[in-house]
């Protein structure tokens, strides 16, 4: 492939084969697999690139490690610093200490917990700084200048996209046959590197990015709009708001279209992949599936790659991830349920629950502020059941037993 507008002619398909040789040995050999399960339910054959089994659990390992091994010595030596909102960060402590160079790494300061323990972990210096990715990257590159350190551009780096590029000769090793690929942009590094390496290797093979509605900034600016302000996103790898000077135009050039998804779309794409894969998967690395899920008739029939880029999710959200979920699909649901106050109610209550196999999960009384009479008491009671059929069953037999019960969450609630 020759150099054209916006691209580095050092940025080509020659450029992440090299990057593939320099990374022999120092990053995991991630498995690309196909999910009979999930292409069943969706109707399309998906085969996915489990990069969250990277040894920071994100793909950043890969440009982290290139553009790392590229430096002088008198660089080495100085150290480098870094901004990111976690992987990149977690991708450049890990492979700095293992390379023997001083890292400093600016995170935002509402980073998730687990992404700055598993840095620090790592061996690199952290500052916490600023309430976005760009207020980090401000706060990190006047580090830089002060104490002449290297910056290591999370994805407007040519090294760093020929890094990341990588994935795509794996993927296409392992999947041939691969139609189209779904990669999750953030500031486009990830799938700049992919766009190049596939469209070089298959050039009739579709490139489709994916991003958040709450954070277009890709998406918009190709389109020529004006940019957006960010909303709160589950997807916070790829909230990025300035796209890469380097990525957008080769995104105009090789992706055929961006594609938008909403919050509860990523969620169920994060708990799909946990119950069916049993992989844990961060918002970001979640996006394609999510992308599949909310737009089934464009990937109809067609065999679709996609790339699980990462799985630093904080345990607490994805606790409530599931829990969510398990309501959105009639698995976790509240029934308030009117009993008079005397002894016996609730043990009969629970019996009918049970027989008809629901759990009881939590029970909580209302008197003080509950309209009935001082002789009646509110119920209020979240069980866990088989699906929305389930529930139907349950409140019928508790209506069948003269039972007064109103369903508050979960199923037609």
């Amino acid at each position: 492939m020759s150099a054209k507008a916006g691209q580095p002619a050092s940025l080509n398909l020659a450029a992440i084969e090299r990057a593939a040789a320099s990374l022999q040995g120092q990053v995991v050999l991630t498995p690309c697999l196909p999910s009979a399960r999930l292409s069943e339910q969706l109707g399309c054959a998906l085969t996915l690139k489990f990069e969250n089994f990277q040894h920071s659990s994100s793909f950043k390992d890969r440009g982290a490690y290139v553009k790392l091994a590229s430096l002088s010595a008198a660089e080495r030596r100085q150290g480098v610093i870094a901004m990111s909102a976690g992987n990149h960060a977690q991708g450049v402590a890990y492979h700095a200490t293992r390379l023997g160079i001083p890292a400093t790494i600016v995170m935002p300061e509402l980073t998730p917990h687990v992404k700055v323990e598993k840095t620090a972990q790592f061996g690199a210096k952290v500052i916490l700084a600023g309430d976005s990715v760009e207020a980090a990257a401000a706060h990190a590159l006047a580090l830089a200048k002060a104490e002449r350190l290297t910056f290591i551009h999370p994805f407007d780096d040519p090294l760093v996209i020929a890094g990341q590029g990588t994935i795509a000769l794996e993927m296409l090793a392992a999947a041939p046959d691969l139609e189209v690929l779904l990669v999750p942009i953030g500031g486009g590094g990830l799938i700049s590197g992919i766009a190049i390496a596939a469209r070089a290797l298959r050039p009739a093979i579709e490139i489709i990015g994916v991003q958040t509605a709450a954070c277009p900034a890709m998406q918009r600016r190709l389109a020529h709009l004006p940019p957006l302000a960010a909303r709160p996103t589950i997807a916070d790898g790829i909230a990025v708001k300035e796209p890469g000077a380097l990525t957008a135009p080769i995104i105009e050039r090789l992706v055929s279209e961006i594609l938008l998804v909403d919050e509860p779309a990523l969620e169920a794409a994060i708990l799909a992949l946990l119950e069916v894969e049993r992989t844990v998967i961060e918002g970001a690395g979640a996006a394609g599936l999510a992308a599949v899920m909310s737009h089934r008739a464009r990937f109809a029939g067609r065999r679709v790659g996609l790339v699980l880029c990462g799985g630093n999710i904080d345990l607490r959200i994805l606790s409530e991830v599931i829990l969510r979920g398990m309501v959105r699909s009639a698995r976790l649901v509240e029934v308030q349920i009117e009993v008079p106050d005397a002894p016996g109610h609730l043990a009969r209550i629970a019996s009918l629950i049970g027989e008809a196999g629901g759990n009881i999960v939590e029970v909580h009384h209302q008197r003080a502020f509950s309209r009935l009479s001082v002789k009646s008491t509110a119920m209020t009671i979240a069980l866990e059941t088989r699906n929305a059929d389930h529930v139907a069953a349950i409140m019928a037999k508790l209506a069948e037993a003269g039972v007064a019960a109103k369903l508050l969450h979960g199923a037609a609630a």
